[in-house]
């Protein structure tokens, strides 16, 4: 995900490259000039504006999706992100055809389009965000609707404990408890540092889970389902944090988020 997801011991990667939504072009190798190219508009986009940002973000974002060798995924997007994808693309949803479902042990089950969660009472949070990997980007603004708003119009069912969290790319998951996906601070984002969240940043819609590392904020997010118990998500089968709250896996014992 952006947003690097390794985790600092530093778990195995999968032994092969997760599959994305179609196996053609999956490991063809980039070029050394792509590369060196990629290096060049990395470092250049410190100083663009955030018109021109967001366009190398979004190329940035789908040469790294697609470099075997690693190298694309350390040059830093806008403002000092890096973009990484557990897939070999670049999914993109519009208001068209975007939709996200809220399932599972509840009442009331349903699904919303991009104008209905614009609709819902909106909250905004600047946190610094977090990689686990151990870089950061201060003081980064996310506006969106409070997971537990959806969660209260579905009615959760007793019983339910969990959220399972499932993305439109077809590969990655995350999951919380109920408790945790009650917290205030927990927004199903629509827009980050003002602007529309792009598909690069795991748009139009991702999970923002401010006070955990990055990569429990799933990107794409296509589904919410309360469920029973907690299933870990995508990295977490191979030795992430469960519960990843900012500091615990390196020792921390502040808040770098608030």
């Amino acid at each position: 995900m952006d947003d690097r997801t390794p985790s600092v011991k530093a778990p195995e990667k999968p032994p092969n490259p997760a599959p994305g939504p179609s196996e053609e072009g999956r490991g063809t190798p980039v070029g050394r000039r792509v590369v060196l190219g990629m290096l060049g508009l990395g470092a250049a986009g410190v100083g663009v504006g955030g018109a021109v940002q967001g366009k190398l973000d979004s190329v940035l974002a789908s040469v790294s999706a697609k470099d075997p060798t690693g190298v694309t995924g350390l040059l830093p997007g806008g403002g000092g992100f890096r973009f990484y994808s557990v897939s070999n693309s670049i999914p993109h949803r519009g208001e068209s055809d975007y939709r996200l479902t809220v399932g599972g042990l509840v009442d009331r089950p349903g699904g919303y389009g991009l104008a209905d969660l614009r609709a819902l009472p909106q909250t905004r949070l600047v946190r610094d965000v977090q990689c686990v990997t151990g870089w950061r980007v201060p003081k980064t603004a996310f506006s969106g609707v409070r997971l537990s708003t959806l969660l209260d119009a579905a009615g959760v069912r007793e019983g339910g404990t969990a959220i399972r969290f499932t993305c439109f790319d077809g590969v990655y998951t995350e999951s919380l408890t109920l408790e945790q996906a009650r917290r205030a601070d927990i927004l199903v984002a629509l827009t980050m540092n003002d602007k529309p969240v792009t598909a690069a940043h795991g748009g139009p819609v991702r999970l923002y889970a401010a006070p955990m590392y990055f990569y429990k904020s799933a990107k794409w997010l296509s589904g919410i389902t309360v469920t029973k118990k907690v299933q870990p998500g995508y990295w977490e089968h191979y030795g992430y944090d469960v519960d990843a709250w900012v500091g615990k896996s390196n020792g921390r014992g502040d808040d770098p988020t608030s």
